[in-house]
């Protein structure tokens, strides 16, 4: 296999026309790819946001830098999609950092699921090939 294969084996969003749209992010998803769930942080109010962008949103810095979030937080908010196939459950999960994110939980059952539950962070791929962050019940 060439280096150039190689590489496009380990990195397969570089391929994926949505991580191609915003090179932006490419940390997030080559964290992702490790198991690591990046988080953009501001180096002037020191606080991480949710959705990553070029300007800080809490204090208007464009000092910012990536970081490596503990990977755990609480449901804020759930609702099971009983109606879908498959089902799932959406979720708002507020990160030990501070962000909430809209995401879904995996791996229970939507009844042994309540408000202010410790879940961490897991990641299942995408059908184009990256990784994307779930969460689970801690």
């Amino acid at each position: 296999m060439t280096d150039q294969a190689q590489n496009d084996a380990s990195k397969p969003w570089e391929n994926d026309p949505f991580a191609a749209a915003y090179p932006e992010l490419m940390e997030f998803w080559s964290g992702a790819a490790e198991g690591k769930l990046m988080l953009r942080t501001c180096n002037d109010c020191n606080k991480a946001h949710w959705y990553p962008r070029a300007v800080c949103p809490l204090c208007g810095s464009t000092s910012l830098q990536w970081a490596q979030a503990s990977g755990r937080g609480k449901i804020y908010a759930f609702s099971p999609a009983r109606r879908a196939t498959p089902t799932y459950t959406l979720a708002y999960v507020t990160l030990d950092e501070g962000p909430s994110l809209m995401t879904n939980i995996v791996n229970a059952e939507p009844e042994s699921l309540e408000v202010d539950q410790q879940v961490q962070v897991t990641f299942k791929a995408a059908d184009e090939g990256r990784m994307m962050p779930f969460f689970e019940p801690a």
